[in-house]
């Protein structure tokens, strides 16, 4: 397959570059998440029969590829994407005996402490994940030794004191610009693992950029606004504007260690403290 035939055939995504490209922008939520899902395997080890939390799933597009190339065992778990639309594209795909679809809150995670071997995270981790008391929690639910990964829209380098650069914050031609106020989850490779490092709960082991980001992340706007597949107004031109000077993606890779603090989203949290019983008990 090449990249005259399929404009989201890449020589470094082979796995991805088996997914039928209509598939994949039919489904897309922001950038390519099959690339992100598995630029982010890379720097991991999850092998077959592993249980994984895909957590922020979206349209369940990342669950299905790591339970099609990786045979892992996947908790799809989202809180915008109705699980029965999920659970369709899942069966679709023939990998509803891996795949189980969720609607949750990141701070209500169903599930019991230590169930998981690794959590994975494509593009949706900064939307609960910069509080400082996240990693903590999220870590309850995961083995010690196990893994956690994260892929994110980040920054190459701080952005200047006075605030994004004007060539981002300013409309582009389709009356749209690329920042908003919620960019401002958006922080370097470096800022990530010194959140991580801080919290005690895990030992960072990957923290880095992707090599050409912004030219992917454009060139899949691109691709989406020739097959008019666009969800969202197109920020391709404000990324070549950037040409990577601030715009790009972090993955950060970390293994869990034996700390365990406490969960601080728990409701009736002091009342178990003082060791009466939770609220609705």
């Amino acid at each position: 397959m090449d990249h005259a035939s399929n404009p989201l055939a890449r020589a470094e995504f082979p796995l991805s570059n088996r997914y039928d490209q209509a598939w994949v922008m039919a489904h897309q939520m922001g950038p390519n998440a099959l690339w992100l899902a598995e630029w982010l395997c890379a720097a991991m080890r999850l092998e077959p029969g592993m249980r994984v939390l895909d957590l922020g799933c979206g349209s369940c597009l990342t669950s299905i590829f790591l339970a099609r190339e990786l045979d892992v065992r996947v908790w799809a778990a989202d809180l915008w994407v109705d699980p029965s639309a999920n659970w369709a594209r899942v069966r679709a795909m023939g990998v509803e005996d891996r795949v189980t679809p969720l609607q949750v809150e990141a701070h209500a995670l169903p599930f019991a402490e230590g169930f998981f071997d690794a959590v994975v995270s494509v593009d949706a981790y900064h939307y609960f994940g910069t509080d400082d008391l996240y990693l903590g929690y999220l870590t309850r639910f995961v083995r010690t030794d196990g893994q956690l990964g994260v892929v994110v829209p980040g920054l190459a380098r701080p952005l200047p004191p006075t605030g994004p650069p004007p060539h981002l914050t300013e409309p582009q031609t389709n009356g749209t610009p690329f920042w908003e106020d919620e960019c401002a989850s958006f922080h370097t490779a470096t800022w990530w693992r010194d959140l991580w490092a801080a919290a005690n709960r895990v030992t960072v082991e990957t923290a880095d950029t992707m090599e050409r980001g912004w030219e992917l992340w454009r060139d899949f706007e691109l691709a989406l606004e020739a097959a008019g597949a666009n969800a969202f107004p197109s920020v391709a031109e404000a990324l070549e504007r950037d040409a990577g000077q601030y715009l790009t993606f972090v993955r950060l890779v970390a293994r869990r260690t034996d700390r365990a603090g406490l969960n601080l989203y728990q409701p009736g949290l002091v009342h178990l403290l003082e060791g009466g019983p939770a609220e609705g008990a």
